[in-house]
C-alpha cells in the first residue's frame, strides 16, 4: 500500500531535507508518495494561526496540500481544529521543533492524530551561540564593533573602568541546566569558570564535577555572569526582574538565549544605563521582531542577535532526521520516540 506523505518545510528545514531523511529512514518495502510544500518562514515571520502559536502558512494552503495525506512532516505548518476536520486521512503530524506549539494537541487527540516533535534538535547550536554572546558581552565587543564600523577607534576600552572581564576565574550562574545549559556549563568550566546552577528539576549528581546547585538568590549574589536557560512556565515568567538584577554584583553580565518572557528588559536597560550591569547579550525578546523604538536598540553595552541561536545547517538536518525516524517507526508499527499526545497511540 502506498503511504502519502506531505513534507511541509520552509526556508530553513527544507522540504527536500524532510523528504531525503524520510526515504533514508523508511522501512524496507515501504512505498511512499511524498509531496512537498514550502512555507514562507523566515522570509515571512511566524505568528499565531487560528489558535496555535508560531506557525507559518495558512490553514487553506495546508488543507489543500494534506488531501489524502496520512503523515505530515513539518516545522511550522499550523495544525488546527479546522485543518484536522478537513483532513480525515491524516494520522501522524511530525513537528521538527523542540515543542509542537504550532499544533493544537487537544484537537489532534480528539481527531485521533498523533503529534511528534524533535527535542534537543538545536541544543548544540544554541549552546554555542550562548557562549558567543557571553564572550561578546563580557568584552564589550558589540559596542566596539559598532564604533569601528563607523571609523571610531575605541581605545578607551583600555581604560580600567571600561575593560571587560575574563571567563577564567569568574563565577558563572546558569539558571536552568538542561540540554543547552549543561553544554554551556561544561565549556565554561573547561575555560576555568566556577559554575553555579539553579534548577529545581536537576539532581545534585547531574551537575557533579561541573557545577554546584544553589538557590537562586545565592546564584545571583555570587555570579559575575548569569545566563538564562529555563523553560517558560507560569512560575518562570518574569523570574529575573529589577530586584534580581540589583542582587547581582556591580559590573556583571547577563545573557538570555532561552525565551524573552523570562526577563524584564526595561530593568535590564535601567541597569545598563546605571552601569550596574557591564554588558548583556540577547537572542530572544518580549516582542519579535524587536520594535523600532525599543530601548534595547539604543542602550549601550548590549549585544543583540535576531533569535538565531538555533540556526545552523546541522540543526536543519537533525530536525529533519528526528521526525523522519519517528515517521519510520510509525510505518513499522513501533512506538513513537517523541509523541506529544500518547493517548492517541493507545486507541
Amino acid at each position: 500500500m502506498t503511504t502519502t506523505v506531505l513534507a511541509a518545510g520552509d526556508h530553513f528545514v527544507l522540504p527536500r531535507l524532510l523528504t531525503r531523511e524520510l526515504r533514508a529512514a523508511a522501512p524496507d518495502g515501504a512505498v511512499l508518495d511524498v509531496r512537498e510544500l514550502r512555507l514562507p518562514w523566515p522570509h515571512t515571520p511566524f505568528g499565531p494561526v487560528a489558535g496555535v502559536d508560531e506557525a507559518s502558512g495558512t490553514e487553506d494552503e495546508l488543507i489543500e496540500a494534506l488531501s489524502g495525506v496520512r503523515i505530515c512532516l513539518t516545522q511550522l505548518a499550523p495544525l488546527t481544529e479546522r485543518v484536522l476536520t478537513a483532513c480525515p486521512d491524516l494520522e501522524l503530524f511530525c513537528v521538527s521543533r523542540g515543542g509542537p506549539v504550532n499544533a493544537d494537541l487537544d484537537a489532534a487527540t480528539r481527531h485521533g492524530v498523533a503529534v511528534s516533535y524533535a527535542p534537543g534538535r538545536n541544543a548544540v547550536a544554541t549552546a554555542e551561540h550562548t557562549l558567543a554572546l557571553i564572550l561578546a558581552a563580557a568584552r564589550g565587543i558589540g559596542d566596539v564593533h559598532t564604533g569601528l564600523k563607523r571609523a571610531v577607534w575605541r581605545g578607551d576600552y583600555y581604560d580600567y573602568d571600561n575593560c571587560g572581564i575574563e571567563i577564567d576565574g569568574s563565577v558563572v550562574g546558569l539558571i536552568g541546566f538542561g540540554a543547552v545549559g549543561s553544554r554551556v556549563g561544561r565549556v565554561l568550566a573547561a575555560m576555568g569558570a566556577e559554575i553555579l546552577v539553579h534548577d529545581p528539576y536537576v539532581r545534585p549528581e547531574t551537575v557533579e564535577g561541573v557545577a554546584v546547585l544553589v538557590p537562586l538568590d545565592e546564584l545571583l549574589r555570587r555570579s559575575r555572569i548569569v545566563s538564562l536557560h529555563a523553560r517558560v512556565t507560569d512560575e518562570t515568567k518574569g523570574m529575573v526582574g529589577a530586584a534580581e538584577i540589583a542582587a547581582m554584583p556591580p559590573g556583571s553580565v547577563l545573557v538570555n538565549c532561552a525565551r524573552g518572557a523570562l526577563l524584564d528588559y526595561d530593568a535590564v536597560c535601567d541597569a545598563l544605563d546605571s552601569r550596574h550591569l557591564a554588558g548583556a547579550g540577547f537572542d530572544v525578546f518580549p516582542a519579535e521582531p524587536v520594535p523600532a523604538g525599543a530601548r534595547l536598540l539604543s542602550t549601550p553595552g548590549v549585544v543583540l542577535t535576531p533569535h538565531i541561536a538555533g540556526a545552523s545547517r546541522e540543526v536543519a538536518h537533525k530536525a529533519a532526521r528526528i521526525v523522519a525516524e519517528d515517521a519510520a517507526r510509525y510505518l513499522r508499527g513501533e512506538p513513537l520516540a517523541h509523541c506529544a499526545n500518547p493517548r492517541v497511540l493507545g486507541k
